[in-house]
């Protein structure tokens, strides 16, 4: 094997990884300070001043409130919970999910300690004290503590008109190599009820 050939296929691997690492996903939570065109201006709930490119066919998604009671078994939601005194895992936010989100349980940056559980109802207890879901999803279940006045959330279909100065929105944008960042799906606040994820 000559040395030419070597170099040439370690140079294409390398350009090979580069482009696979060029975009990742980053969460962004903020509040909409500006709409200028295809570019969307947001103040991050962590103080940072981003620009957000927006594609043609963005996708907006407006936040509804719902009821425990609306919640079925077999519904698809994303709960993300907190380690409660007793070891339970108690809910800081449910929300209604798509159907092409990925089941199972990751880590999640809401609140410190946080994790994220996406799964479908498999039972729920409406109490006195507590409301519980048991939720469902490849490998395992989960039994959560709903407490009451959490956000309890789905998203429905919304427009560009939606995005407004003000409003406040959740999306995972994507970042390229050079920092640019790309919003392909954004879900926004409305009558004061916020996406909670």
């Amino acid at each position: 094997m000559n040395l030419r050939y070597v170099v040439g296929l370690f140079a294409a691997i390398t350009l090979a990884a580069s482009a696979a690492h060029a975009q990742t996903n980053v969460r962004i939570r903020g509040t909409i300070t500006a709409i200028n065109g295809n570019v969307m201006s947001v103040k991050s709930r962590d103080g940072k001043d981003l620009q957000l490119a927006l594609p043609d066919n963005v996708t907006v998604a407006v936040a509804k409130a719902v009821r425990f009671e609306d919640i079925k078994e077999g519904d698809y939601v994303g709960a993300t919970t907190k380690p409660g005194p007793d070891g339970t895992d108690v809910a800081v936010e449910v929300h209604y999910l798509a159907p092409t989100t990925p089941p199972g349980q990751l880590a999640w940056d809401l609140t410190p300690g946080s994790k994220m559980t996406n799964a479908n109802v498999q039972a729920k207890v409406i109490g006195t004290a507590n409301q519980e879901l048991t939720l469902q999803f490849p490998g395992g279940t989960q039994k959560i503590v709903v407490p009451d006045g959490i956000p309890l959330v789905r998203a429905v279909p919304g427009t560009r008109a939606d995005l407004i100065a003000g409003e406040y929105i959740f999306t995972v944008a994507q970042a390229a190599g050079d920092g640019a960042l790309t919003a392909p799906r954004i879900q926004v606040s409305k009558d004061g009820v916020r996406p909670p994820q």
